[in-house]
């Protein structure tokens, strides 16, 4: 289970990754579709917008304007996110790492 310091470090990262991939990230496109950067770029953008709706949600709940079962499903929305994000960087970083044991 994460603790929300690393759920809270994870958003921040999250956040700085969606600024750099700003200018050329999502302008090329292949024939059958859109680039790698742009499908990346999206995704991370998607995790992005599930954050700020749990966070919106929490601060609704602290105003007494929200259901409690509405935060959690929020929350546990974006636990799945991050989760699915996490799992897809680490294949990357394994299949990249199989890539480069490859002999010439």
């Amino acid at each position: 289970m994460a603790s929300p310091t690393i759920a809270a470090n994870a958003y921040a990262n999250l956040a700085r990754v969606l600024e750099n991939s700003g200018a050329g990230a999502g302008k090329g496109t292949e024939a059958g579709g859109q680039s790698f950067a742009s499908l990346l770029k999206d995704a991370v953008g998607s995790v992005m917008e599930s954050g700020r709706k749990s966070d919106a949600q929490t601060v609704a709940m602290a105003s007494g304007k929200a259901n409690v079962m509405d935060v959690v499903t929020a929350v546990a929305d974006t636990d799945v996110a991050v989760s699915t994000l996490v799992s897809v960087r680490d294949r990357v970083i394994a299949a990249y790492e199989d890539i480069m044991k490859m002999p010439i």
